[in-house]
């Protein structure tokens, strides 16, 4: 099996900073992209940022600039640093990895179970 745990997500005044972690563990051979998606209520799961296996990165427009996400290849690990927060960035966070575990032909999507991020105006 494989699991993904986040961690470092709370409630933060409006242009503060907070920094989401999430590492992954169990049997896995190999990791392409690793990424962090949100869901505001009442609202579609949405890309925020990702990070490929050659250290690609793409970012949604609404945190160009603000967001900041990096990758330890050796640890399996994802961190999504946020700076400037807003209120609209209030969601629910959650990684995201595409793994090819031991024994299994291809690759397979796995989600961490969210972390809250609020941030107050």
């Amino acid at each position: 099996q494989v699991q993904l745990v986040e961690s470092g997500g709370g409630l933060v005044h409006a242009g503060g900073s907070l920094r989401l972690s999430c590492a992954a563990s169990g049997s896995i051979l190999s990791i392409n992209v690793m990424g962090w998606y949100r869901q505001a209520p009442g609202k579609q799961r949405e890309l925020v940022a990702r990070i490929a296996s050659d250290g690609d990165t793409w970012y949604a427009d609404s945190v160009k600039g603000r967001f900041s996400i990096s990758r330890d290849y050796a640890k399996n690990t994802v961190r999504l640093q946020m700076n400037s927060l807003k209120p609209e960035d209030t969601s629910v966070y959650y990684c995201n990895a595409d793994v090819k575990r031991i024994g299994f032909v291809g690759f397979y999507d796995y989600w961490g179970q969210g972390t809250q991020v609020t941030v107050s105006s």
